[in-house]
């Protein structure tokens, strides 16, 4: 019965990791640190600088750094109690105790200083995370379902396929023909920059035009090309699908990374703020 279980615990969501073993942490780490709050006096306010607000300073500082680690940890998968899903789960619920902790060791004391900066670039970093959660919790099982049984590679080695069926389609067609069939195989483009990739949209994609042009002959064609045009549209349109499916695949693909172009500057931003931060402190004390 153990082989099952593993079987289970391994295609389970990060966050559901170990029964929401990271979760139950949060829960706890946020109890914690309201219980210090609430029941232990301040004097003469609530700030950063009482004995709850360093404790609860400290901790903050530390989660972040841990958190940060995450980038480098990707690079050295392995399984069990430091695997990567693991380690992700953890991520996501101890960067989100961190909301609660560290406006907590603030003592809601907010001003135009080093100090509000660090808080509100660390607000900017785990925002940003929460889109990355939300695009690792749906996207992955929207990018499976677009594929279908093909992967990446699958997908592209059809189109090459495709290609070569259209040439050999085109063969018995007038040359102009030909050439509109050559622009959908030599230029029709995929991916591109961040933005393009993200937007899907190809509105002057070759193999669209080509498909557009030839829908309008074959409503004017003569007999002996109304079989060699209905044979060409049927591959273009093959193609046409696929490449949109390609697109599907490449525009999620982005997704996953375009939060990225946020969190990690955002991150070293704050790792900056928060050694300010935390110099000034001690060097004001």
């Amino acid at each position: 019965m153990a082989k099952p279980n593993s079987l289970r615990n391994d295609h389970s969501s990060f966050l559901a990791y170990k029964n929401y073993r990271y979760l139950k942490l949060f829960v706890l780490l946020c109890f914690a640190s309201t219980a210090l709050y609430i029941w232990f006096d301040f004097a003469p306010v609530r700030n950063g600088g009482t004995w709850v607000g360093y404790t609860l300073g400290t901790i903050g500082a530390l989660l972040i750094l841990w958190l940060t680690l995450l980038g480098m940890r990707k690079r050295w998968i392995s399984q069990g109690r430091w695997s990567l899903k693991g380690w992700t789960s953890a991520h996501v619920y101890l960067g989100l105790s961190l909301v609660l902790v560290a406006t907590l060791h603030t003592g809601f004391q907010f001003g135009w200083n080093v100090h509000t900066l660090s808080y509100a670039l660390m607000m900017g970093v785990i925002i940003s995370g929460m889109f990355g959660i939300y695009f690792y919790a749906v996207i992955p099982r929207q990018m499976s379902k677009n594929r279908g049984e093909m992967s990446q590679a699958g997908m592209l080695d059809e189109v090459a396929n495709l290609d070569r069926m259209l040439r050999d389609t085109a063969q018995p067609l007038a040359g102009n023909y030909i050439s509109l069939v050559q622009d959908s195989i030599n230029k029709t483009k995929l991916g591109g920059g961040i933005f393009k990739r993200l937007s899907g949209r190809h509105d002057k994609c070759p193999t669209r035009a080509a498909t557009r042009f030839f829908r309008t002959e074959l409503r004017q064609a003569e007999n002996e090309t109304h079989g060699p045009l209905l044979d060409l549209i049927s591959v273009l349109e093959r193609k046409n699908a696929l490449l949109g499916q390609i697109r599907r695949h490449i525009r999620f693909r982005a997704l996953l990374e375009f939060w990225l172009y946020f969190h990690i500057p955002l991150t070293f931003a704050l790792l900056g703020a928060l050694v300010a931060h935390i110099v000034s402190v001690f060097y004001y004390s």
